[in-house]
């Protein structure tokens, strides 16, 4: 069953996709994700749950292992989508004992009800508006259309920083 959690290193964040970057060089949803975990343990407040935080950057998006990496071009509903995602870890946390938490995690992340839900959505435009700047350094393409959508969220956590800044893309 936990063979399962590595397809998502094989799932492509496919908004990169309409942008002349090399398949070879798609970030994978694993790699997001993990990315999203440091940048949590990184800069998480001290007024937050550190480990809630981290454990929801971790899980977010697991359920792309069955719905695929969906763009909100392809969404014409918001609920449809968080529909398809609860029964997608509902299938993959199946008989595991931490099944429960993992669907738990994924709906508080939906629901962006708690400040570390919408801490972690910061945190997940905030990794997507980074990697832009790291495509565009390796591969000389636009993709401020990116930055543009992830500054409303990084305005509110104080990162709008990452619009402004160079950033070594090796």
């Amino acid at each position: 069953m936990v063979e399962r959690f590595l397809q998502l290193k094989r799932v492509c964040r496919r908004g990169w996709t309409r942008h002349p970057i090399p398949e070879s060089d798609l970030e994978s949803v694993a790699d997001h994700s993990f990315t999203m975990a440091l940048l949590a343990w990184l800069f998480c407040p001290p007024e937050l749950d550190r480990l809630r935080v981290l454990e929801m950057a971790l899980v977010h998006d697991l359920p792309e292992i069955i719905t695929g990496d969906l763009t909100p071009s392809e969404v014409s509903d918001q609920r449809e989508k968080n529909r398809l995602e609860l029964l997608a870890i509902q299938e993959l946390g199946g008989d595991l004992d931490r099944g429960a938490c993992l669907q738990e995690l994924v709906e508080e992340y939906q629901q962006q009800k708690t400040a570390e839900s919408r801490w972690v959505k910061s945190l997940d435009k905030l990794e997507m508006a980074l990697q832009s700047r790291v495509y565009e350094a390796r591969h000389g393409c636009n993709l401020k259309e990116f930055r543009d959508s992830a500054e409303p969220h990084l305005e509110k956590i104080g990162l709008d920083w990452v619009n402004r800044e160079r950033i070594d893309p090796a």
